[in-house]
């Protein structure tokens, strides 16, 4: 299992704020002329009270992070994404019969793609960040109440006042240093959360690469550089590479518009894997007591080595393993119908097919960001299997019976069924009523 939002040994950044491993700027402390500015930004950083994430620092981070060679895309490119995503839509209307998502068709740059899919993201990170926020503070707690002077941090001891017991000042400390901790909580996690977006944003090429819409419902988009870079090599004609990536966004948008359900259970089944992840108290302990306000730079280091348990519980690999089938379903659709609608107009869209499932098995942006910041992890073996399921429902029960089966989760393939495809296709056709899916008009549901 892959440590959550990236800490464990070794985890150490670069220099400034904007690396992962310095949130608080101490690398710029060999330089006198740029002393005020680090404290500076150590006051701003302490008194972050918007949560255990500090977003105004991931979003800086991860802005820093793409601001190299991220040019807004120009009229040009915008036009091209437009008629990709347009024609697209033409394609797949003979391969599925959900309807068009509608709503707008953008091209964005990287930055745009981080302000566009950060509010998804605070939904992701933020039940991760709130164990280890509330772990962090009873640890403190427990160390300073009731232990006397030997139980305060190192170097306290000579602090206690004339009159003052070790309990009354361990109380006041924790008043006092309470706050502060979790303002150095908030800042670590800003800081490895936009240094992972910034890395998946100088990879990803549309909104739905990690399987969620993260701009919402009725909305296209296209990186043209993301589109750019993983036409890299391939030698495939540009304008293919495009239409065909513009086929995955618009099949995602229309499955996530018509199956209201999924959204939201794919989210919260996110946040509910992520808000029973186990913290290691002992490592929490640990850091803790070597709790000095003092230096900060110190306190993020010893907070960020192996805060995590290494072993997910049973409830925990059970909610792991229906997560990770349910995105498997929702990219073999999406893998399935592209394939269905490109294979009649482009020459090449087996070899681009391959190249997405490669791009997958070897650690795209889906797996390593939900490993990053979640500890989830997709298997690239399942997207195969669900992609071999539908193709198979498909011809057994046609276009119509495939698509009717998002109506209702209950109707959903299980894990098992990605097993043995077969036995699930050739089972008796599920009598499902359209109009519930696709609303009284047949355009979709109604708002």
């Amino acid at each position: 299992m892959s440590t959550p939002f990236g800490f464990g040994p070794g985890t150490g950044g670069g220099e400034g704020s904007g690396g992962s491993g310095d949130p608080f700027g101490l690398g710029a402390f060999g330089d006198p002329s740029q002393m005020a500015e680090a404290f500076a930004q150590i006051g701003r950083l302490l008194s972050w009270q918007g949560g255990p994430v500090n977003w105004d620092l991931a979003r800086d981070t991860a802005r820093q992070a793409v601001a190299g060679g991220d040019p807004s895309p120009s009229f040009g490119d915008r036009s091209l994404v437009e008629q990709a995503l347009r024609l697209a839509e033409l394609w797949l209307d003979d391969a599925t019969t959900l309807p068009a998502a509608g709503g707008r068709v953008e091209a964005w740059s990287r930055a745009e793609w981080v302000e566009r899919t950060l509010p998804v993201w605070h939904e992701l990170a933020e039940p991760v960040a709130e164990r280890v926020q509330e772990a962090m503070t009873a640890a403190l707690r427990d160390q300073l109440s009731g232990a006397g002077a030997e139980g305060l941090p190192p170097g306290m001891e000579g602090l206690l006042g004339a009159g003052v017991s070790p309990e009354t000042f361990a109380q006041q400390l924790q008043s006092q240093l309470g706050p502060m901790l979790k303002a150095m909580s908030a800042s670590m996690f800003g800081a490895q959360v936009g240094q992972a977006l910034g890395a998946l944003a100088g990879e990803v090429v549309g909104s739905t690469d990690v399987g969620l819409p993260l701009a919402g419902t009725g909305r296209s988009a296209l990186l043209p550089s993301g589109v750019a870079a993983f036409g890299a090599g391939l030698e495939v004609p540009e304008e293919e590479v495009r239409v065909f990536l513009a086929l995955r966004e618009a099949a995602h948008q229309r499955l996530y518009a018509a199956a209201g359900w999924l959204r939201p259970r794919l989210l919260g089944d996110v946040t509910a894997y992520a808000r029973g992840i186990a913290i290691d108290a002992a490592a929490i302990e640990s850091a803790v007591s070597q709790l000095d306000p003092s230096d900060p730079a110190a306190v993020q280091e010893a907070l960020g080595s192996g805060l995590f348990a290494p072993d997910p519980t049973p409830e925990q690999q059970l909610a792991l393993t229906r997560l990770e089938t349910l995105l498997a379903l929702v990219e073999g659709w999406v893998d399935t119908v592209t394939a269905a609608a490109a294979e009649p107009h482009l020459k090449h869209a087996a070899a681009l097919r391959e190249a997405v499932r490669r791009r997958r098995a070897t650690g795209g942006p889906a797996e390593q960001t939900f490993a990053n910041l979640v500890g989830l992890e997709l298997r690239p073996r399942r997207l195969r299997d669900a992609a071999r399921l539908w193709e198979l429902v498909a011809r057994a029960r046609g276009t119509d019976g495939r698509d009717a089966l998002w109506t209702a989760p209950d109707l959903m393939p299980g894990t098992s069924d990605l097993d043995e495809p077969e036995l699930f296709a050739s089972t008796s056709s599920v009598e499902v009523d359209l109009d519930e899916l696709l609303g009284p008009d047949g355009d979709g549901p109604q708002a």
